[in-house]
């Protein structure tokens, strides 16, 4: 049975948590005249896009959540529908909910530490998955991603950095087949913090490490949670990267979606911010113990 009553109950306490700490509720379009351009993501397309214009379906409302960083307004959060095309299983829905929030003046470190407190709260500081138990009380415990590839898949930094430079399709495999499946037995939360740069063209380079990046991801019993990063607030590299990701995209053949002018004009605007974007409809399977999201949402794309 559908555990609608606990997924209100969750949604309740989120909007509490961030209330509580002097966070603004947000809504932005989901109809935007760009979705995005990382290479792993399609989206949908909408007919008839107003004027002429091409429009789809947001993937994530980051470009508007950070114009309006932009515009003055500090701490800001929103919960609402994404859509992402050819994402369908346990784990994944083509429309799910994002919680995602921003804290201008702010870094990782302080994104981690609301995340962690969130997630205590929400699963009430542990998650119960039949007889197993995983710890997510904070502190969560950090591990570097060329620690990780180091240790379960028994890669050097070097090697590491260059597959995920020059060999996605390796590295993304040692991620799937050996990181991530290491990760799930773990008994309690962790951490996945300093991304290779390549793999995060939304976050700002480490000022001490430039090959690597201000991004994290947190790991639940094997469910990734989230993707914060320290944001890239430099326009001019944000468009090297985001052109960088339009030919990446061209050259496997994939829809090419155009750059959003008015986000980048904007960026220059955006002082130093931290963001997280967390799936809540895993937040909340992961409360009601188990790690299936068709458990907790009303009705999965294939119920329709």
């Amino acid at each position: 049975m559908k555990r609608l009553r606990e997924r209100a109950r969750v949604l309740r306490d989120v909007r509490t948590f961030f209330d509580a700490r002097g966070f603004l509720e947000v809504q932005t379009p989901v109809v935007v005249p760009s979705p995005g351009l990382d290479l792993h993501l399609d989206a949908f397309e909408v007919a008839g896009g107003d004027r002429g214009a091409p429009r789809w379906l947001g993937t994530s409302p980051e470009y508007q959540m950070k114009r309006l960083l932009a515009d003055g307004w500090e701490r800001i959060y929103q919960i609402g529908p994404c859509f992402r095309r050819n994402e369908v299983g346990e784990r994944h829905n083509p429309e799910f909910t994002m919680l995602e929030w921003y804290r201008a003046g702010s870094g990782v470190e302080d994104m981690r530490r609301d995340t962690e407190q969130l997630v205590a709260a929400g699963a009430g500081g542990a998650v119960r998955l039949g007889e197993r138990v995983v710890n997510t009380r904070p502190p969560i415990c950090t591990m570097s991603v060329c620690e990780a590839f180091q240790r379960f898949a028994g890669w050097t930094e070097e090697a590491t950095l260059e597959a995920a430079a020059h060999d996605e399709d390796r590295y993304f495999r040692a991620l799937v087949e050996a990181i991530e499946p290491a990760i799930e037995t773990l008994d309690h939360a962790l951490f996945l913090v300093d991304y290779p740069a390549t793999q995060a063209s939304l976050a700002r380079r480490k000022p001490d490490d430039p090959r690597l990046a201000e991004r994290f991801e947190l790991y639940v019993a094997g469910v990734e949670l989230c993707n914060g990063f320290g944001e890239l607030v430099d326009a001019a590299e944000q468009r090297a990267r985001l052109e960088h990701d339009r030919a990446a995209r061209r050259s496997h053949g994939l829809p090419v979606y155009p750059i959003d002018e008015r986000f980048l004009t904007a960026l220059s605007r955006v002082p130093p911010s931290g963001g997280n974007a967390l799936g809540l409809d895993r937040l909340v399977a992961l409360a009601c113990g188990t790690t299936r999201i068709a458990d907790v949402v009303a009705f999965t794309a294939d119920e329709l």
